[in-house]
């Protein structure tokens, strides 16, 4: 396999297991996730409530068993746009391409164990694009503005940051631009950062420092602050020695992360003023994720594990960890066992998914290099006609 379909195929499948087996301890406490399961999850494991049809009727979804989430639908249909533009995008191809992925095309929707639109599965902050854009004709640039802000739009940028392997501040730009469709404030910086997370993993080469050193050149308010105290307090965490209790860095992560989130303590009843615009908040999902790359070093399984463990928004959590880590290491990063488990059961062609996005990140890649390369003789041109002199 070369490098690129590797670090494609990490950064895909890792952020797909990440998401199935996050997905089934989403919404719950580490101490509920621990009492309901008997310990510490170590992989793929059933629903969390055995009445889910029922239990909770806004969401009645198929949560564990190897099932994918919204998180990787809503991925795998930007890797479609990318396939059929074969180009950069921007937020008018959220209208022109994306929203009409999510209400025309069906497809095996694990989570409802039925061929759906992707619009039937996703929650109400992702059928807000298709109600701005489809219904409204919202100028896609500004979309996003009054939606719920959260992790809808961040979760699902990772092919953002493939188009710009090595180049995070054009992840970035890219990932603010189409995510104006759907989202704002701090939800809209975070699937920015994101994608420049995802561009730094998948260079030649490339380090967990460099992630770290990515993220913080291009986050801004609330969003670059609370990395920042993530970080520092693993930081410290690993520098007094660590634990060898796993549950010690969730627990690390959560508290440096509260401060900066809107939502509170109790996440199945959030805070009054949850989840709006703010210049000194940030979603949690983004900076927790960094926290226990961070923490384990780059190790897709032990960073994935503690997002499962954490709880919470695991499977948005997880499906960030693993594919910073699969970008990082590649495929062979992502355990087989997890792969194959989570292909079967979401009825997925993840192959075919990967191949689709490295063809387009050959192509998009070489068109940047064309362009740079006619630039640089541009520039060249012109620098050396204003160094001489004037007749």
């Amino acid at each position: 396999m070369n490098l690129l379909r590797d670090r494609v195929a990490g950064v895909l499948a890792g952020a797909a297991v990440g998401d199935a087996l996050g997905g089934a301890t989403e919404g719950w406490s580490p101490e509920q996730i621990e009492e309901r399961h008997g310990g510490w999850v170590e992989g793929i494991v059933g629903p969390f409530l055995a009445d889910w049809k029922t239990a909770r009727p806004i969401a009645p979804y198929h949560k564990g068993d190897g099932h994918i989430t919204d998180d990787t639908l809503m991925t795998h249909a930007l890797v479609e746009v990318y396939a059929r533009r074969r180009r950069h995008l921007d937020a008018y191809d959220v209208a022109a391409d994306l929203v009409p992925l999510m209400i025309g095309e069906r497809r095996w929707v694990p989570e409802l164990e039925d061929s759906a639109l992707i619009l039937q599965r996703v929650f109400l902050a992702e059928k807000w694009i298709v109600a701005k854009l489809h219904y409204g004709h919202a100028d896609p640039r500004e979309a996003g503005v009054g939606n719920i802000v959260n992790c809808g739009a961040t979760m699902y940028m990772a092919p953002v940051g493939l188009v710009h392997i090595g180049d995070p501040r054009g992840a970035y730009a890219e990932a603010i631009d189409l995510a104006g469709a759907h989202q704002s404030s701090y939800g809209r910086e975070a699937a920015g950062v994101f994608a420049a997370a995802v561009a730094a993993s998948a260079a030649p080469g490339a380090t967990v420092a460099d992630v770290r050193n990515a993220v913080l050149e291009v986050a801004h308010d609330g969003t670059a602050a609370a990395i920042r105290a993530v970080f520092a307090a693993v930081d410290a965490f690993l520098n007094d020695g660590g634990s060898d209790d796993p549950r010690d860095v969730a627990r690390t992560v959560r508290a440096a992360v509260a401060p900066f989130d809107t939502v509170g303590e109790n996440y199945r009843s959030p805070a009054m003023d949850a989840r709006l615009p703010s210049r000194t908040k940030s979603i949690e999902e983004l900076p927790a994720a960094l926290g226990f790359v961070a923490a384990r070093g780059g190790n897709l399984r032990a960073s994935v594990l503690d997002a499962v463990n954490y709880g919470r928004d695991a499977d948005s959590i997880a499906a960030m960890a693993g594919a910073v880590c699969g970008g990082l290491n590649g495929i062979d990063a992502v355990p087989p066992d997890w792969v194959a488990e989570v292909t079967a059961a979401s009825r997925l062609d993840l192959d075919a998914v990967v191949d689709s996005m490295a063809e387009v990140v050959r192509e998009v890649a070489g068109a940047d290099a064309d362009r740079a390369a006619r630039r640089a003789e541009e520039l060249s041109a012109l620098l050396s006609r204003e160094a001489a002199p004037c007749d």
